[in-house]
């Protein structure tokens, strides 16, 4: 079996032809774009919702584009055990849409921040994580101006009871710190899971980390992992 992705795209997205080329032509995978107007997931094994700034992050991130059409197919996707991946913007589409818990706001900095940034694998049991060599700490890249992550104690609580805090910002050598947080997220949370374990949200941007070319190729392992994951099931 060959996996199938599909990498959907609002009006604003900017990473959904980054997405759609490390996984077709970095990764071999079968892919197809799905537009936000669609009603279709064209018999996808799992739904990439992009980053950029859909509909201009008019009102608040995500919180428009979670009322598209397509929107309706993948919660239900979702809600089915399909598997979800949202990044950047799309992990805002996910708190928006209740596929995930809490909220985004501005960065502390108040300023656009895009740079590497390292991530340490908290949960490495998960669709998303099971990586081939187990690496500890991820090498990927943030951009993004309102990813800070915020969610009342309760959730935090919650979620660090059920393990759904998948990434957290950390140095190279894996030091979770205020120091190496880019953004104010509390707990220095970088990526969480949904209590199924199907759907993830994380603001760094793996697609951008799998080119040789670009000195990074740690967003592979995701991928890799998902696909992995869906053939063996």
């Amino acid at each position: 079996m060959k996996p199938k992705f599909g990498v959907v795209v609002f009006p604003g997205s900017n990473c959904d032809h980054d997405a759609y080329y490390a996984l077709k032509k970095k990764l071999g995978y079968e892919v197809t774009f799905l537009w936000h107007k669609d009603t279709d997931l064209e018999s996808c094994d799992a739904i990439i919702l992009p980053g950029g700034f859909s509909y201009g992050d008019y009102l608040r991130t995500g919180a428009i584009a979670r009322f598209s059409p397509i929107m309706e197919k993948v919660i239900s996707f979702a809600h089915n055990g399909g598997i979800v991946m949202g990044i950047c913007n799309g992990f805002q589409i996910l708190l928006e849409a209740g596929l995930l818990p809490g909220v985004m706001v501005k960065n502390n900095s108040l300023k656009f921040v895009c740079k590497d940034v390292y991530l340490k694998v908290e949960n490495r049991e998960t669709i998303f994580t099971g990586f081939q060599n187990e690496k500890q700490v991820l090498k990927i890249p943030v951009a993004h101006g309102e990813g800070n992550y915020f969610a009342d104690k309760e959730t935090l609580k919650e979620l660090q009871q059920n393990n759904q805090v998948v990434f957290r910002y950390s140095s190279a050598e894996g030091v979770v710190s205020e120091e190496n947080n880019p953004n104010g997220s509390q707990m220095n949370i970088a990526g969480i899971i949904n209590k199924r374990g199907n759907v993830l949200g994380m603001m760094p941007h793996p697609e951008r980390a799998c080119d040789p070319l670009l000195g990074k190729t740690d967003g592979t392992l995701l991928f890799q992992s998902v696909a992995e994951h869906m053939v063996n099931v």
